[in-house]
């Protein structure tokens, strides 16, 4: 029998995950890592900042090569691509040869960072790198990540400026989300938030 809490909103059953039943909105990043044959760079969207101070963290499972790499080197970056990235980005996450290797890879054009051993992906708008500030194993079979920024890059097009309109500034340089499980969407719109009178964080 189905079941309803309200109207027409339906009670989920939590045997199972339920985030593959909706669409959620995230942005969608490139984690990028030390690896034993030279650098790594794995696209994750569950990534956020952690606080109003200079954290971030992402959601990463031991078994993947990302929080492998993370562990061993204590650091990481974090570039933000842009919608015309998407394809770049796909390559990022093609699985590795039978030799370990990831050839798709080489498709990405990318710098390396200043304060850690990393790289970024080449035309990305922001770009951060981190020291690990601590792991937390037990989310299921995922763990939560987060580094403290010890260096924050950003393109001259995605920096806020007094002088520059934020509508414009996002239509001029959109966005790249992730709408998990299975789609992307480029922001190029955006709109004041009505925050009440005398609003404080």
């Amino acid at each position: 029998m189905q079941k309803y809490l309200h109207n027409h909103i339906r009670t989920l059953e939590t045997d199972l995950p339920i985030w593959e039943r909706f669409f959620t909105v995230a942005p969608l990043v490139l984690i990028g890592t030390k690896d034993n044959a030279g650098y790594d760079l794995a696209p994750k969207h569950m990534a956020i900042p952690m606080g109003w101070e200079n954290y971030f963290g992402f959601v990463c499972a031991p078994r993947h090569r990302t929080y492998q790499n993370i562990r061993r080197e204590g650091a990481f970056t974090v570039s933000y691509p842009r919608p015309t990235q998407l394809v770049l980005t796909s390559l990022a996450a093609a699985p590795r040869c039978g030799d370990d290797t990831k050839p798709s890879l080489l498709a990405l054009p990318t710098f390396p960072a200043s304060q850690v051993d990393g790289i970024f992906v080449e035309e990305a708008y922001i770009f951060l790198e981190c020291t690990v500030e601590r792991i937390i194993d037990g989310f299921g079979v995922n763990s939560l990540i987060t580094g403290r920024i010890i260096a924050a890059h950003a393109h001259q097009d995605a920096l806020r400026t007094s002088e520059r309109d934020d509508q414009e500034l996002i239509h001029t340089a959109p966005l790249l989300a992730y709408l998990y499980p299975s789609r992307i969407a480029n922001i190029g719109d955006s709109y004041s938030f009505p925050f009440p009178l005398d609003f404080t964080r």
